[in-house]
């Protein structure tokens, strides 16, 4: 079966609806992730779940989003970063057109971490109450609590990313230019999800800190790339893919 929405014509996303209205929509950015992985890290990690867990369950993926809020990451060359006012519009636009047809339960699955989030709850909130539908925000920090797999917590092209990045996409990855820069962190703010201390709410670094690093560190990054293996990133792609699909099995249950 097909599951790529943008690959199949109208009567046969018609037929689809016949039976059902779930759709998973993939949702990253496009921004520097170090000298060693791809700008569009976060968009194919997401690509990458919601594809292997669609082929699962037989459910429809939409085109990806391939753009994020992402205005720290604006200090290297190829990064784009859109308002979140206008994410929230294009989501809940791609939410409405869909919800048109037919579809009325959405799993919008986060490359982007906890940058993404603000926007994407607020598009949720704005679809479920105008549209009707439901809407899921599948995150891989928050649905990975229970994995335990990692020496190290969320960063930026770190262990728990670039490990994923080699299972999933191992050709554009080059460790060879990587280098580790572990996160101080600081009291009162921690960024992971996981992390069960104290904390301030998550507020983007400015493109000022980020050179900050840079300078420091040789690269944009933060974290250990050198602990990242393709094995881990199995592990860790299969948990997610797990989860994602109980998560679209309760969607059909709650059809029936």
């Amino acid at each position: 079966m097909n599951i790529h929405l943008q690959e199949l014509t109208w009567s046969q996303i018609d037929e689809y609806l016949q039976h059902d209205d779930r759709l998973i929509i993939p949702v990253g950015s496009t921004e520097q992730h170090g000298r060693f992985a791809p700008l569009g890290t976060d968009t194919y990690v997401a690509m990458a779940l919601a594809e292997d867990a669609g082929e699962k369950s037989g459910v429809l993926v939409a085109p990806p989003v391939w753009t994020g809020w992402s205005p720290h990451h604006l200090v290297r060359p190829g990064t784009i970063s859109i308002r979140a006012e206008v994410l929230i519009e294009l989501l809940f636009d791609t939410i409405s057109s869909l919800a048109t047809h037919g579809f009325a339960h959405f799993v919008v699955v986060n490359g982007h971490r906890v940058v993404n989030i603000p926007w994407l709850q607020i598009a949720a909130e704005r679809a479920q109450r105008e549209l009707q539908v439901k809407v899921a925000l599948f995150d891989p920090a928050w649905m990975s609590k229970e994995f335990a797999g990692f020496s190290d917590g969320i960063g930026h092209g770190e262990e728990i990313e670039i490990s994923h990045m080699l299972h999933c996409f191992p050709d554009l990855i080059d460790l060879q230019q990587a280098g580790d820069n572990p996160a101080g962190g600081r009291e009162l703010y921690h960024v992971d999800p996981a992390d069960r201390r104290d904390t301030l709410c998550y507020v983007p670094a400015t493109v000022e800190d980020m050179k900050k690093i840079a300078d420091i560190s040789g690269d944009t990054v933060t974290g250990r790339p050198s602990l990242a293996s393709a094995e881990k990133g199995r592990a860790y792609h299969e948990h997610l893919v797990g989860r994602l699909v109980q998560v679209l099995e309760q969607m059909r249950q709650e059809r029936s």
